[in-house]
Formats: C-alpha cells, sequence, structure tokens
C-alpha cells in the first residue's frame, strides 16, 4: 500500500532503477518505454505531469486523484487502450468487455470490480508497466530474467505550485545532470523535451505544475537566464563543494542540476504542514518508520520541507 493522504488528489513521485544499475535502456527501449508509461497511465486514470527515461533508471511525476467515478463507457475506452487486442495475460476483446458489463450479470461485475481496482493505484501502474516493459525486452532481446533491481521507490509531493514545479525540474534535468544535453528540451525521453518537441499530452501534465509553464522555465533555468541553461556557469563539482564542505546556499537552478537525494529518499516533499501530515500513522506509515520534518537545506527552497533525516550526502 502506498502511503497516501485524504484529499481530492495526490502526488508522487515515483522512480525504478534496472538490475544492478546496468546500461540496459538504449534509445528503441528508452523510446518502448516511454509509450508504456503514456499508455499504462492513461488506463489507469493516473495523470503523468513529467518523467524522465535514462539508460538505467527512470523517474515519473504522477497526480492521482481522488473520489473519482469512472463510467462502463470510460472503462471500456480505457481497455481498449491498454488492451486493443487479446493476448494471453488478457485473453477478453474490448467488445467483449462492453457486452459483459452491459449485461452487468455476475461476470461482468466481477470484472468491474477488478478492472475499477487496477485504476488510480500507484503501485499496479508501475508494477504493469515495469512487467510489460520486462516481457518486450527479454522477447526482443532473447534475454530472461529481471530487468529491474528492487521495488521502484516512491515519495509523495505536496500539490502546492512551487513543490510540483521543483521535483518536475528535478525530474527534467536527469540528462543535464549525465552530461547527456546542456538543455533539457533537447532530451527527448523527459517531459520537458516532449513537450517543447509538440507532444500534447507532456505539455499538457507540464501544465498541471504550472499553467502558463514561466514559472517553471524559470525553475529550470534561472530567473532572467531565459532558455539558456549555459547561463548558470558553476561547475557541478564547485556545487557540491559549496553544498557539501561550505554547508553554504546556491541557487535553485544550480542545486537542481546537483543529484539531490530529498527527491529519491525524502519520503514526502512540501510544506512543514505537509510532511507532518504524512507522518500520521492513519495514513499508512507505520509509526516505527514515521519521518520527521526536516527543512532542506543548499538552496532557497521557499519553505519545503522533506520527511526523512538525510544529514550527510544530500547533493552528489
Amino acid at each position: 500500500m502506498r502511503r497516501k493522504i485524504d484529499g481530492d488528489r495526490v502526488y508522487y513521485h515515483l522512480m525504478s532503477r534496472t538490475v544492478g544499475g546496468r546500461a540496459l535502456l538504449g534509445v528503441r527501449c528508452r523510446e518502448v518505454l516511454r509509450k508504456m508509461i503514456w499508455q499504462v497511465a492513461e488506463f489507469s486514470g493516473v495523470r503523468v505531469v513529467t518523467y524522465a527515461i535514462m539508460k538505467n533508471h527512470f523517474h515519473v511525476l504522477v497526480e492521482v486523484p481522488g473520489g473519482v467515478d469512472v463510467s462502463d463507457s470510460e472503462i471500456v475506452r480505457r481497455f481498449r487502450r491498454l488492451y486493443p487486442k487479446p493476448t494471453p495475460w488478457q485473453p477478453l476483446s474490448p467488445r467483449q468487455v462492453k457486452k459483459l458489463l452491459s449485461v452487468n450479470g455476475q461476470e461482468g461485475q466481477e470484472l468491474r470490480r477488478k478492472l475499477l481496482s487496477r485504476m488510480h493505484d500507484v503501485s499496479w501502474l508501475m508494477r504493469t508497466i515495469k512487467q510489460r516493459f520486462t516481457r518486450w525486452y527479454n522477447q526482443t532481446e532473447e534475454s530472461f530474467g529481471t530487468v529491474w533491481a528492487e521495488r521502484f521507490k516512491s515519495v509523495l509531493v505536496e500539490g502546492s505550485p512551487f513543490a510540483l514545479r521543483t521535483v518536475a525540474a528535478y525530474i527534467d534535468l536527469n540528462a543535464v545532470r549525465a552530461g547527456l544535453v546542456e538543455d533539457p528540451k533537447d532530451y527527448r525521453f523527459c517531459g520537458y523535451g516532449e513537450a517543447m518537441g509538440g507532444g500534447r499530452s507532456a505539455r499538457a501534465g507540464l501544465r498541471i505544475a504550472d499553467p502558463k509553464l514561466s514559472g517553471y522555465r524559470q525553475t529550470l533555468y534561472g530567473a532572467g537566464s531565459g532558455e539558456k541553461s549555459g547561463k548558470i556557469s558553476i561547475s557541478r563539482e564547485d556545487a557540491v563543494r559549496v553544498l557539501e564542505i561550505e554547508r553554504g546556499k546556491l541557487p535553485l537552478p544550480v542545486v537542481l542540476r546537483c543529484r539531490v537525494r530529498y527527491f529519491s529518499e525524502g519520503i514526502a516533499i512540501g510544506s512543514p504542514q505537509f510532511v507532518e501530515l504524512c507522518r500520521n500513522a492513519e495514513h499508512g506509515v507505520h509509526p516505527k518508520n514515521k519521518p520527521k520534518v526536516h527543512p532542506m537545506e543548499g538552496a532557497d527552497w521557499d519553505g519545503l520541507s522533506v520527511g526523512a533525516g538525510l544529514r550527510t550526502n544530500l547533493f552528489g
């Protein structure tokens, strides 16, 4: 069960790494995985805010709605998106599903229950993405066994504009941190790159974080820098020295170009009140694992806190 708080919607930063951290995901693999993420998310009713697919891991920031009624016609539409034709794992056709639901007998009611149970669930979302990709990869590469190292990680993210923009920007800057591109718009396997390339779903996702995208661009590039990431001139090594050794602060766009463990191991990110709420045992966090509220360090995080005591090696 994923940690969840009450409300109309909740946001998660989800991550998974390949087994042994091996660079298994070439260009073709990343493209297939990109399509699978969108396809499975559409079935589940989980909205992708942004994503990044690297050679040995991937990130997804998602919005999960709460209290949504899904009609039979919508169930059939989503089913057709994920299962356009029968497979050994799903032998029913969309037409058969539609008929069973319309008759509404015992078989149809059970089918409706099973399909609805898979929706709005990030555990099912990630498991299905990874299982589908593993089957494709093993068939394509004539391989066998698992592709993924461990159960995915998840961090709850507050639905405030700044928190969403900051986490989304960190995700979209993955390829910049890896030295693959200087500008995330030039990386085709991230939400920002896909949005700038004309992807309507990717652009719609980023608008969840910032309806006009102007604030998001500022988070990526810094105030007054437009889309010229080169104007952020400090080296990554110097940034880490300032942050880790001198315990200083740097502009947010500079810090986001470092590896920041808050985003992968923070349990929850948001205002102190939000993180404190996530500590409530009623929301699925075991009392022994209740995180303490820690203000985020190293930059002007606009009051963001994190639900884990990360004392050393915060940046890399």
